[in-house]
């Protein structure tokens, strides 16, 4: 796990030419502490770990690389509820500090709790756009499936 978590961040972890295990060491232990992964072992293989502590190893090793945008692309699909609520949190805080977020997820209840502006797509393009006050669950099935909110098919 720890190797995975600092691959983004070779350039922090080196020594000259060689790798500096003390620094790595200490990038790594502050990510598993930043982010609440659960794991005894640093050095154990990440596709041991849970599905929650999996998403986490993943969150930290991009967002350590502190980037001004981020796509989620099916956040939370695979994980129990408990860790679906902390990697809802932590977006939220991202997005918070000024991180911007591109969320994609079949799960329209997350995409309604989470989302400032939703994009809704229909064959492949985008039909339409609603702020966080305009969108249901009616509005948006009714353009992803290719209607108009008014009842007409879109074009």
């Amino acid at each position: 796990m720890r190797d995975n978590l600092l691959l983004p961040l070779l350039d922090q972890t080196r020594k000259g030419a060689l790798l500096s295990t003390k620094v790595g060491k200490r990038i790594s232990s502050e990510l598993i502490s930043r982010f609440a992964v659960k794991v005894a072992n640093p050095n154990r293989p990440v596709r041991l770990l849970s599905g929650g502590n999996q998403q986490k190893v993943v969150l930290a090793k991009w967002l350590a690389m502190q980037p001004k945008v981020i796509i989620f692309d099916e956040p939370t699909r695979g994980i129990d509820i408990g860790a679906k609520a902390e990697v809802h949190r932590l977006m939220g805080e991202l997005a918070k500090n000024g991180l911007a977020i591109i969320m994609i997820s079949s799960e329209l209840p997350e995409i309604l709790g989470m989302s400032d502006r939703i994009a809704v797509m229909h064959g492949g393009n985008v039909v339409g756009e609603l702020t966080r006050a305009q969108a249901t669950q009616e509005k948006v099935l009714e353009m992803a499936l290719g209607h108009t909110v008014s009842g007409e098919v879109a074009a």
